[in-house]
């Protein structure tokens, strides 16, 4: 059997159905980004029209209202502290916390309950919560790609997963940016109640079960450190603004009125690359975006600006030792990894 993408580690045992009530509490503080409460309480409340029974609370480290990112106030359900034990501890991301080290309270009030949850799972950028908290020591874990890198430095001894949507290890969950919360809550409830509820849930609210691909589909651009250099900082903008365009090492010159050979230095200055490399990576990540969401070989060579279908494949080859048209066939459904300590494929 191939290597199974990487886009997420996990819940490849059988799921155990639930039938009694599950409590889930999402904990909340000052400047919590909002989506990343309601996209997975979203799925738990439509779960329960499909006949679970998540019973879901909004918990804050004092017990005090909250005020999201968003400056929406958010009505809480009480101290974490004051609650029983919980089913599923969930902990939300912030804007801040990649930026500034999170406060001893918040990672107490993540630690202390997580010791009695059945399971404990991060949203986003929740994840650098559960790691000043201590629960991500020794264990995989992702988050946004963004601040992927800034959580590995937090947590030396966690092994970071950039590309994953969501990983499991053992009992604690983490996730990637935003929107992967909803892939993540799905995840929960088939494993609490099996893919015939989940695939109902996930019918209802218009999103796949599980989507292809990993982050890298959507940080194409950004992959590694930005340009230290202004001017550099304008030529990637123009490539990504526009892959189908002219590119070539003259064109990109041109738009900054300096000579090709200063450009090249550029290039492998900042970026260890070529200008024609860089270009080129580009529109290889797109491609397989493009492919992910079900263009055809053709079209996707087209949209993500190769010359031509063969210029692309020749890529591919030369990248994964894959024909464009068996990326898509592997990548056309969705598929579980292996669980984290479970056997190899």
């Amino acid at each position: 059997m191939g290597r199974l993408p990487p886009r997420v580690f996990g819940l490849a045992r059988a799921a155990v159905v639930n039938v009694g009530p599950h409590s889930v509490a999402i904990l909340v503080y000052d400047g919590v980004t909002l989506l990343d409460i309601a996209g997975p309480a979203e799925v738990f409340k439509e779960a329960n029209r499909f006949g679970a029974d998540y019973r879901i609370m909004l918990l804050s480290p004092t017990g005090a209202d909250v005020t999201s990112s968003l400056g929406v106030r958010l009505a809480v359900d009480g101290a974490v502290s004051s609650k029983p034990a919980f089913d599923t501890l969930l902990v939300a991301g912030s804007d801040h916390y990649p930026r500034a080290h999170v406060p001893a309270d918040l990672a107490d009030a993540a630690r202390l309950p997580a010791a009695a949850a059945g399971r404990v799972a991060s949203i986003c950028t929740g994840a650098f919560v559960l790691a000043a908290a201590g629960i991500l020591d020794g264990k995989r874990a992702t988050t946004h790609w963004q601040v992927a890198h800034e959580l590995a430095v937090r947590c030396p001894t966690c092994r970071v997963e950039p590309d994953a949507i969501y990983v499991r290890d053992g009992t604690t969950y983490t996730s990637a940016g935003v929107t992967a919360g909803i892939d993540l809550a799905l995840a929960l409830v088939e494993e609490d109640h099996g893919p015939g509820l989940t695939r109902d849930v996930a019918r209802a609210l218009v999103v796949y079960m599980q989507r292809a691909g990993g982050q890298s589909q959507f940080s194409a651009p950004l992959q590694g450190p930005p340009p230290r250099s202004p001017a550099l900082r304008r030529i990637t903008d123009v490539v990504t603004a526009n892959p189908r365009a002219d590119h070539s090492l003259g064109a990109l010159a041109k738009h900054l009125n300096v000579s090709t050979r200063q450009l090249t230095r550029l290039f492998h200055d900042e970026l260890s690359t070529t200008p024609a490399r860089y270009v080129e990576n580009i529109r290889f990540d797109l491609a397989r975006a493009m492919l992910d969401q079900g263009h055809s070989a053709t079209q996707a060579a087209t949209l993500a600006g190769f010359p031509s279908y063969e210029s692309m494949r020749r890529v591919f080859a030369r990248k994964l030792s894959l024909s464009p048209a068996a990326y898509q066939r592997r990548f056309s459904t969705a598929r579980r990894a292996r669980e984290v300590g479970g056997a190899h494929p």
